[in-house]
């Protein structure tokens, strides 16, 4: 496909309010926001990269999401688990990041209880989907998905992970697919992935 035939489909293609203010949303809303993900890796990752946003823009996350993966050894909760303070104190340093202590902690004390999650589930992928019952919810059923997103966050918080707040687990869920917020009239609403 061409660049202006793809311009021309990115034109023609109602999405998402959010996604069409900006070129780098499209991809990402057409390709993987509310697809349901399965891997534990890509699950770690976007619970982390909602932290990361916690205040900001995710237009702001998603430009930085390659120097994230650089930065933090592609989410492999088993390489951050060992991160210390050395290591901790250069990602302060990384331009390519959000350079907040807080934030890049938080990373850090996420792959410990990542790693434990996975010990006591088998997978943070069996544990984080339960909370759903394995499937995704529906768009109108948001006062459900709120609730869940209230409960997942007590319960990560009681694991030990960190910036994931109701807000946080709703955004989370958004993206990994574990409840489809595509609005009605979104090229997306109603696909299965």
């Amino acid at each position: 496909m061409t660049t202006e035939q793809r311009e021309a489909t990115n034109e023609e293609r109602r999405r998402c309010q959010w996604a069409q203010s900006n070129e780098l949303f499209y991809v990402y809303h057409d390709e993987e926001w509310g697809v349901p993900v399965h891997d534990d890796r890509l699950l770690f990752e976007m619970l982390n990269l909602e932290g990361a946003q916690a205040g900001l823009s995710w237009l702001t996350i998603l430009k930085k999401r390659e120097n994230y993966r650089a930065a933090f050894d592609n989410f492999d909760a088993h390489k951050i688990a060992q991160y210390d303070a050395s290591k901790k104190e250069s990602l302060l340093g990384d331009e390519g990041i959000v350079r907040n202590r807080l934030k890049i902690n938080a990373v850090v004390e996420n792959a410990k209880a990542m790693l434990e999650v996975q010990c006591e589930f088998g997978s943070f992928d069996r544990y984080i989907w339960r909370f759903v019952n394995g499937q995704p919810l529906e768009a109108d059923d948001r006062q459900r998905a709120v609730a869940i997103s209230e409960h997942m966050s007590k319960d990560l918080k009681k694991r030990g992970f960190r910036f994931v707040g109701a807000t946080i687990c709703y955004a989370f869920m958004q993206a990994v697919g574990m409840v489809n917020d595509h609005t009605d009239d979104c090229f997306r609403a109603g696909m299965q992935a």
